[in-house]
């Protein structure tokens, strides 16, 4: 597991470990989301390198409008 250690600025580095595993760069924009005593944190990815995320999944078996409660 790795740590990070929160400073008196209250900045958080990421290790470079995980910013090589995803891809991250200087500057990079994060969505923060709170989960109970949990922080996520969601890169923010353009559209372009979006682009294909979805390439061979099968919309069909879906709900619905109609089926929805």
């Amino acid at each position: 597991m790795i740590s990070a250690k929160l400073s008196s600025k209250f900045q958080l580095a990421i290790p470079k470990a995980i910013r090589d595993q995803l891809d991250l760069k200087a500057g990079q924009q994060f969505t923060l989301i709170a989960k109970g005593d949990i922080i996520e944190l969601v890169p923010v990815r353009s559209l372009t390198a979006a682009r294909g995320s979805f390439k061979g999944s099968n919309p069909n078996g879906y709900r619905d409008h109609q089926d929805r409660v």
